[in-house]
């Protein structure tokens, strides 16, 4: 009997935009970790994650006075891999993985195409209870412009390569990608996008308070995908949507 059969499990990703509303006007990291935690994915794949900002409590009142990945996971996920992207005087923020099982926290590769905009690849790999297969997690958050989002997925699908071999994976984030160009080689790679496999089209995800464009993804490859969710009340708490998908290992 394949002790990898039966083995459904979910996924969240989401740029929560640091923590803040929309047009920046309110701290809503307090009800983000809410609502994420009624859904309780067993990985979530967040991008602009506000690791540490000095200067939020003073503005909001109300911020977390410790790191946000540990603010986000403590006494309900297991464990966390974040990734600095981007730093300033005031603090900084990347990419975040968090899980139900444990983590074996890889590397942040610098996927930067242009110097005014730092991208990292953030991966991990992690283990279902009671089940004998790795998978390997990928959080990722692209360029603005085409060419460079061109240059980026050239570089994540050989790192995949690199890393995984033909491992079950999951490459998850805000793809910036309004045009869907990123779809295709994905295919060729051996990817399938969770919404374009049960509804024929990746989630329109941004911007959220009237959503026209499919940013927001989540690729596999190696797992069967039983249903999608586009996250619509929490329209208030980011610029971005966030998406959910219910997985079966193949």
């Amino acid at each position: 009997m394949d002790q990898n059969k039966g083995s459904r499990f979910t996924v969240m990703s989401m740029n929560v935009h640091k923590g803040l509303s929309p047009l920046h006007r309110h701290s809503t990291i307090y009800q983000l970790r809410q609502r994420m935690r009624t859904h309780y994915p067993d990985l979530l794949f967040l991008q602009e994650l506000q690791q540490e900002h000095r200067g939020r409590l003073q503005r909001f009142g109300q911020w977390p006075l410790t790191e946000l990945t540990h603010f986000l996971s403590e006494d309900f996920w297991r464990d966390w891999h974040y990734g600095k992207n981007s730093e300033y005087p005031d603090g900084h923020h990347g990419n975040a993985i968090l899980s139900k099982h444990p983590l074996s926290k890889g590397n942040n590769y610098d996927i930067s195409a242009y110097r005014f905009e730092k991208r990292g690849l953030l991966h991990s790999v992690t283990q279902l209870d009671g089940v004998s297969q790795s998978i390997h997690c990928f959080c990722v958050h692209l360029a603005l412009f085409e060419r460079g989002r061109e240059r980026q997925l050239t570089e994540i699908i050989r790192y995949i390569e690199e890393l995984t071999g033909d491992a079950p994976t999951i490459v998850a984030g805000d793809f910036n990608d309004w045009r869907n160009r990123i779809s295709a080689p994905m295919r060729e790679a051996g990817f399938n996008e969770v919404f374009e496999v049960l509804t024929g089209a990746p989630a329109r995800t941004f911007p959220s308070i009237r959503p026209m464009l499919a940013m927001d993804r989540i690729y596999v490859r190696g797992f069967k995908v039983h249903s999608v969710e586009i996250l619509h009340e929490w329209l208030k708490l980011s610029d971005h949507l966030g998406i959910t998908a219910e997985l079966e290992l193949e």
